[in-house]
């Protein structure tokens, strides 16, 4: 199986309790407020070292802004007590440029949460890797090219991070193997015409490397995003890639080419209305702000509360919550929303229990 990480599904389907909770809910207030998430996305700082030409998020203008150390020692004790299982440290920034990372990821494992990273590698301190890494169940570093001269134009930077990025990678694969750490290592490009004849070579590399994987996964236009440079990219014509790929995936490395993604590419929603928010996942940009959902952060909807002004639990149990619960049950054009956004799986799972299901359902 060249996907065991699920990458291109999901993984709701490991947390029957919770997602029990949310049917018995049936989206009403009294008992859908205490359904914590299972998962969050944390951005450590709002600052970062590349202008990747397809970056989601360049309309919040990488502000220099940073979660204080002192912020995230009183959240995440309370997050971990309340039901949430992982945090994934990237956003709006650069999550490696934040000074603190390794105490950071200290306390979010004292929590007893599930720590990963989704990181452009440019950044690699040593305190990291001694006090961090074997903390960490995942680092994925988004490397969009296999050329260093493709890489730069991608990602706004210097050719030269190319080799910088790859150094670092290995200084991972190294570290791990001296600590015997179970930190899976991967990396993903995001396929566009300017690589797509760079993904083997790349692959090649990130095998060679030791690392256990790489992505290969479509764009998805953020609704509020500055660049339209990819916009109406068509993925019907890259699929033949995923055989070309097929051969590289064996002796511990795997090529997970998101081919279902790419598939439904520009499809409508398979699903009446967005069902996981703002249930089981949220995000925490660099200025503290809890928002129901990454597709909409900026907007006043879907903003939850300040962890500079108030604890995880009042936020997520709070009025602005309640508000937003009822807008997307009731009057959220989901046709507007990020096509093949980070719920889409998870919705279309959350559709499949909605109801009765299809005749004869007890014949399992």
């Amino acid at each position: 199986m060249n996907d065991p990480y699920r990458i291109d599904g999901h993984k709701l389907i490991y947390h029957p309790e919770r997602v029990a909770a949310w049917r018995g809910a049936g989206g009403e207030w009294a008992a859908a407020r205490s359904i914590y998430p299972l998962y969050l996305e944390i951005s450590p700082v709002g600052a970062c070292n590349h202008r990747c030409r397809f970056c989601a998020v360049d309309y919040i203008g990488y502000q220099p802004r940073r979660l204080s150390l002192e912020v995230l020692e009183r959240a995440l004790p309370e997050m971990g007590a309340a039901g949430v299982k992982a945090v994934m440290y990237a956003g709006e920034g650069e999550p490696m440029l934040h000074r603190d990372m390794a105490r950071i990821v200290e306390i979010t494992h004292a929590a007893g949460i599930d720590t990963a990273f989704t990181t452009n590698g440019s950044v690699l301190r040593d305190d990291f890797l001694d006090r961090a890494l074997a903390l960490t169940a995942w680092i994925k570093v988004s490397i969009n090219a296999g050329r260093a001269g493709t890489y730069a134009r991608i990602h706004g930077t210097r050719p030269e991070d190319f080799e910088r990025v790859l150094g670092n990678l290995e200084r991972l694969v190294r570290a791990r193997e001296s600590q015997g750490a179970a930190c899976t290592l991967g990396a993903q490009i995001l396929l566009l015409p300017e690589n797509a004849g760079e993904v083997e070579l790349l692959a090649r590399r990130c095998r060679d490397l030791g690392l256990d994987y790489l992505v290969v996964k479509p764009y998805s236009q953020h609704r509020f995003s500055h660049t339209r440079a990819y916009a109406g990219l068509d993925y019907r014509a890259y699929l033949e890639l995923e055989q070309r790929l097929a051969p590289l995936s064996g002796e511990g490395f795997r090529l997970v080419f998101r081919a279902h993604t790419m598939r439904k590419h520009g499809q409508a929603p398979a699903y009446s209305r967005c069902h996981a928010t703002p249930f089981f996942w949220a995000y925490v940009m660099a200025d503290g702000e809890v928002y129901g959902c990454s597709a909409y952060l900026g907007d006043p909807r879907f903003a939850l509360g300040n962890l500079h002004r108030r604890g995880f639990r009042e936020i997520w149990e709070g009025e602005a919550r309640r508000r937003n619960l009822a807008l997307v049950r009731d009057g959220l054009d989901i046709g507007e929303c990020r096509r093949n956004c980070r719920m889409d799986e998870v919705n279309r799972y959350l559709e499949a229990l909605c109801g009765e299901g299809p005749p004869h359902v007890n014949f399992i």
